[in-house]
């Protein structure tokens, strides 16, 4: 089957199961392509709780179907690779959640939304790496705990007068970004705005021209007059950052900026999961309840 049939086999069974596809940024461009929805993880579980059809196929890694599946139970949630896994949610542990709260007792637990719904439902509140400096900044405490990315922690910790203790995760991908790099990258374009993610280190985001989520990247590179970016973080953000600016250049500092498990989901798995209704994710009504309520208290803090 080439390509083009097997956009038509998917977009044909979408129609027939009553299912959303749905895509994170970091995708393979042929997913993105296919999809109904493009996001950041977050935004896709909402579309995945609003939408009416009955079925949704999350094209990205486990944690984000868990996250639809705890927004929208009452629908099928298809993840296409059960074995696309997230290596930074995987850090950590509810035992070990548990041990650092007793060792700091009465601190919340701000928790990344890159992370299993178990450790979410040990959390006080959720965030993401474009809400995260408000909802720490929303809480009536002077210390938090923050898990699991220690990079987006230290983000947090340079914005906020909170003090911050953080669990020491990494995203491997953005954490391998070097100085080096982007400093070849400026020093060859330097009419080049550099974009980050808070999930790269310290060091890179101090040489960042501007720092955001990977939703606020697509608004930038839109908004900005620049015609040149160096783009810290994933690849496959690439796609729809040279849709939607044909006339712009958008430049990645490093070959090694690939997240392994983001590549998993090829156009075949889409097309079986839709012709299989597998494999599902699912969510424990006891963990999902209490996952639930770590979302919500970040949903109900008011948008800028």
């Amino acid at each position: 089957m080439t390509q083009e049939e097997m956009f038509k086999e998917i977009r044909r069974l979408a129609e027939e199961r009553d299912a959303l596809l749905l895509a994170h940024n970091y995708q393979r461009d042929e997913i993105q392509a296919v999809a109904d929805i493009t996001g950041d993880s977050l935004a896709l579980s909402l579309e995945a709780a609003r939408t009416e059809r009955k079925v949704i196929v999350f094209c990205g890694v486990h944690f984000m179907a868990e996250s639809a599946a705890i927004l929208a139970p009452e629908k099928i949630v298809l993840l296409p690779r059960p074995d696309a896994g997230c290596p930074m949610a995987d850090m950590v542990t509810v035992e070990g959640l548990r041990e650092m709260k007793a060792r700091l007792p009465g601190r919340p637990v701000v928790t990344y939304v890159n992370s299993s719904a178990v450790v979410k439902a040990e959390s006080d509140i959720c965030c993401t790496s474009a809400n995260a400096v408000k909802v720490v900044n929303s809480l009536d405490a002077d210390e938090v705990i923050l898990v699991p990315d220690r990079n987006l922690g230290r983000y947090i910790a340079a914005n906020t007068d909170k003090k911050c203790h953080f669990w020491e995760g990494y995203c491997p991908t953005h954490d391998r970004l070097a100085v080096e790099e982007v400093k070849q990258a400026l020093a060859e374009h330097p009419d080049a705005l550099f974009m980050a993610h808070p999930e790269c280190t310290p060091e890179i985001l101090a040489l960042a021209h501007h720092i955001c989520s990977t939703t606020g990247m697509y608004g930038f590179a839109k908004s900005n007059p620049a015609k040149k970016f160096i783009v810290g973080t994933e690849a496959g953000i690439l796609y729809r950052l040279r849709l939607e600016n044909p006339d712009k250049e958008f430049i990645l500092p490093s070959r090694r900026l690939i997240c392994p498990n983001m590549k998993l989901t090829a156009l075949e798995d889409v097309l079986k999961s839709l012709q299989t209704l597998s494999p599902r994710v699912t969510v424990p009504d006891e963990v999902r309840e209490k996952a639930r309520v770590a979302l919500e208290r970040m949903l109900a803090i008011p948008r800028d």
